[in-house]
């Protein structure tokens, strides 16, 4: 835990000890009265907390009073948002922690022609517990923003979304899409990446673990997206994920 996060309403109550935070800060940070932890605000700022009180025990429910001074707005989000054909949910929780640390500003996740339509079932991918991968990610990054979550049950839906949103006068131009791709890529994402000029976000789409049929390649380069390639080697979408958002962050001059 490289930041404890609250909500707006929190940062100025006691932390309960049995809170998973609270107990970090006791048993793991092993601090003490008059010392420091590293605090922020989730979709706020970042600071540091100063301990004013420790009172009670864990046992009984004592309470951790601070005093939070802000420091900075927190590290943003980048212009990178994934669209993700839905994975298996042992590969979710992972995926959402990893891509989340990494700050990438919104991810999609769809349905897929060839994705199992039973992972879209899961309860992992229920609001509460999808929003707790993305904050522990966050947690991990010592950041304070969680990126947003969305759920489409088709491929287009979720392509009408993203690009949509692209339209609007603060976001205007045109965003880079690039389409993960073993199959027929046009070129590597790396080599995509370098010949980009400026671009007001990057879309970067990874199907499912069965990949894409040729009925949707065909659809995201009528999109407007570009077939990449990252190797010969077919990865787990989880890997995927994470290996393509540093390569574009990694170019972008952000990591």
């Amino acid at each position: 835990m490289n930041i404890c996060l609250f909500n707006k309403d929190e940062i100025s109550l006691p932390l309960d000890l049995r809170d998973e935070r609270g107990e970090h800060i006791v048993k793991i940070l092993h601090k003490k009265e008059g010392e420091t932890f590293t605090a922020g605000i989730i979709g706020g700022q970042a600071g540091t907390a100063t301990i004013t009180k420790i009172e009670g025990s864990f046992k009984e429910g004592g309470k951790l009073w601070f005093d939070f001074k802000p420091e900075s707005d927190g590290k943003p989000l980048t212009k990178l948002k994934m669209i993700i054909g839905f994975p298996r949910p042992i590969q979710l929780k992972r995926l959402l922690r990893d891509i989340a640390g990494l700050g990438v500003c919104e991810v999609h996740l769809t349905g897929t022609e060839l994705g199992e339509k039973s992972y879209m079932q899961s309860t992992l991918v229920e609001k509460g517990s999808a929003y707790k991968m993305l904050l522990d990610g966050t947690v991990q990054a010592g950041s304070t923003h969680v990126p947003e979550l969305f759920l489409h049950k088709t491929l287009s839906e979720c392509v009408a979304k993203v690009l949509g949103e692209g339209s609007s006068a603060a976001d205007a131009g045109k965003p880079l899409l690039a389409a993960l791709d073993n199959k027929r890529p046009k070129l590597s994402l790396g080599k995509f990446m370098e010949a980009a000029e400026s671009h007001p976000f990057v879309v970067a789409a990874i199907g499912s673990e069965r990949g894409w049929t040729d009925k949707e390649r065909d659809f995201l380069e009528e999109k407007g997206f570009a077939l990449c390639g990252m190797g010969e080697r077919i990865l787990r979408t989880e890997t995927a994920a994470t290996v393509a958002g540093s390569i574009i962050l990694a170019q972008l001059g952000i990591i």
